[in-house]
């Protein structure tokens, strides 16, 4: 059983990250290219909680980019209804949504943002270069440009907290 990523964050509240839920395309990659210090910091953070890559792959690398990394790739989304899925993907991981950390940058990540957030746990809203849904960014807890910095976040969750706190 890993440990997780606890964070008491005053005003916001206490989090126990347990998975991490990240979309691909525009989130961890650009241009369809993994971004430089993510596979690093994607296997620090996967000794502490699993990893799920929800995508709908625009340019179609992910499998590739992500073969050797400690993650659960879906990226087979069979619906027209991309945001429903991903929402309901995470609904069914078997853990609170409380316990998430979602990312993602896409309009088609604004409900998973959103059900993540109204529950009580993390939604980061992430722009890489691509650029990030205004819905996107309106559904989550936070913004952050830059993937790396996002990843941080939850590796040195100090800046988290001066981020969110508001006691």
């Amino acid at each position: 059983m890993k440990s997780g990523i606890r964070l008491n964050i005053p005003g916001f509240g206490h989090l126990h990250i347990e998975a991490i839920c990240s979309d691909y395309t525009g989130t961890l990659c650009l241009r369809g290219e993994l971004i430089d210090g993510v596979s690093a910091r994607l296997r620090r953070l996967a000794e502490l909680v699993d990893i799920h890559v929800v995508t709908s792959d625009t340019r179609k690398t992910a499998r590739k980019q992500l073969a050797d990394l400690p993650v659960t790739l879906h990226d087979e989304i069979a619906s027209d209804a991309h945001d429903a899925f991903k929402r309901d993907y995470i609904a069914g991981l078997g853990i609170g949504l409380d316990h998430i950390a979602v990312f993602g940058n896409g309009r088609n990540d604004r409900l998973w943002l959103a059900v993540v957030r109204d529950a009580g746990g993390l939604a980061i809203a992430v722009d890489v270069g691509e650029g990030c849904a205004v819905e996107a960014m309106t559904s989550a807890s936070v913004f952050v440009a830059g993937i790396a910095n996002a990843l941080d976040l939850l590796l040195d969750p100090k800046g988290l907290i001066g981020t969110l706190r508001t006691k």
